[in-house]
């Protein structure tokens, strides 16, 4: 019979060596960005090339409107055009009138407008009436950000060039809260036919949303074609996704630009988070 021999000497230097291997590899995967996890709450949106912009439009755009000083004759949806983001988490939810509590017992901020009305202020329900900048607030105390006019966009988008969240085919109640149908805003997470390709809930009515971007209704035509961050300064700020009282099929999809002054706190308003990857 063979005799097996054993040196430990070696295993201990073949199990060092497989630790070594592997913490080389989890570390390369960590500056890669493919072994970080998804923040709790948030769905990644991955790197790449989106259309933004109503491709509608610019089919309809004659060439001399491009020279026409009226805002109107160009309109804020035009052009379309393809923009490259990098990776990003965005909430799967509007932020909740019981996270924003949370945030508004951490810190001493003024409370939301919308908390002075019983049909709003529900836990699950949107918060609404809170400024520009104090949506800008919570999500830096939350470690996140607002999420550009872009990335709003393409989050909604999904990889399909749709109208709508869900798809093409037109709203109705069974996707999302608008047209006055509930006369207020619904918890949020309410409509499962109504969530983008990524996961993400209520980007179409419920309440229109606060994004990083000052509006200009002619960026399109010189905005960067990577990570668009909107015009340097302005007098409103963009707000999209319309709202529970937008009675327009146009005023729910994903290309609906509409802007508000900053300092605006009312009903129809909320906003989400996004996080820059741990890549970058």
């Amino acid at each position: 019979m063979p005799i097996i021999q054993f040196h430990f000497s070696k295993f201990k230097n073949s199990i060092a060596m497989i630790q070594i291997l592997f913490v080389l590899l989890s570390l390369s995967m960590v500056s890669s960005g493919f072994a970080a996890e998804t923040p709790e709450g948030m769905s990644l949106i991955p790197a790449g090339k989106s259309q933004t912009g109503s491709k509608r439009s610019l089919i309809e755009l004659r060439p001399h409107d491009l020279f026409n000083t009226d805002r109107h004759t160009l309109g804020p949806e035009d052009p379309a055009h393809e923009v490259k983001l990098d990776a990003f988490y965005m909430d799967i939810f509007e932020v909740s009138n019981e996270k924003y509590r949370k945030y508004v017992d951490a810190t001493g901020t003024k409370k939301p407008k919308g908390w002075e009305k019983p049909d709003f202020n529900g836990n699950r329900q949107p918060v609404v009436g809170a400024s520009w900048k104090e949506a800008v607030a919570y999500c830096k105390w939350s470690g996140k950000r607002l999420p550009t006019e872009a990335e709003w966009e393409k989050a909604g988008r999904g990889k399909r060039p749709v109208t709508y969240p869900w798809g093409n085919t037109p709203p109705d109640s069974e996707k999302l809260n608008y047209n006055e149908e509930k006369m207020k805003t619904t918890p949020v997470g309410s409509y499962e036919k109504g969530k983008s390709d990524y996961g993400i809930y209520d980007l179409s009515g419920n309440v229109s949303e606060w994004v990083h971007d000052w509006h200009d209704p002619e960026y399109y035509l010189f905005s960067p074609k990577e990570n668009p961050q909107g015009p340097e300064k302005g007098q409103y700020k963009v707000i999209r996704g319309g709202n529970w009282r937008s009675k327009l099929h146009n005023d729910v999809n994903l290309t609906y630009r509409n802007a508000t002054a900053p300092n605006v706190r009312n009903t129809t308003v909320g906003f989400r988070c996004a996080k820059t990857t741990s890549s970058k």
